[in-house]
């Protein structure tokens, strides 16, 4: 078997593995957007727009409208996470444990932080009838300029 059918096949056993931990029905859009997710092992920081032209380069890529919901589907199955930046921009984090992020501005890129990046000294008390469901930690950053000569 050649390297490339051999990646190809693994990343189709990858991206099926994914959705079935879930127990999510493997349609063509899921395992086809899964495969650009999961498919080399690597975790993934993705927008829908970005998810959407990386599917929109293979033969038979989705719509706009099924990348979001399936990234709302994956979100729902705990196999991914969201991280709104600024309110009204979306990354989708294959990375589901607790861990903070870098927001590189100047890019519009997210990446993880080290683990050690925050560390919270006591975590707060939810409202009566409430439970905190997760903390998320977004560090903004800038690539800094050389100084001018």
């Amino acid at each position: 078997m050649s390297d490339r059918l051999e990646q190809t096949t693994d990343a189709k056993r990858r991206a099926r593995g994914w959705l079935a931990s879930a127990r999510l029905r493997p349609t063509r859009q899921r395992l086809a957007l899964a495969e650009l997710l999961v498919g080399d092992g690597r975790n993934r920081h993705v927008t829908a727009e970005t998810l959407y032209a990386a599917s929109s380069a293979q033969a038979g890529g989705v719509s706009l409208a099924t990348v979001y919901n399936t990234l709302r589907a994956f979100c729902g199955a705990g196999l991914m996470t969201e991280v709104t930046i600024g309110g009204n921009r979306s990354y989708f984090d294959t990375r589901t444990d607790d861990h903070p992020h870098y927001y590189w501005e100047d890019e519009n890129r997210l990446t993880d932080a080290p683990v050690d990046a925050v560390k919270f000294a006591k975590m707060p008390t939810a409202p009566e009838g409430a439970e905190i469901d997760r903390v998320d930690v977004v560090i903004r950053v800038r690539r800094t300029k050389p100084d001018a000569d």
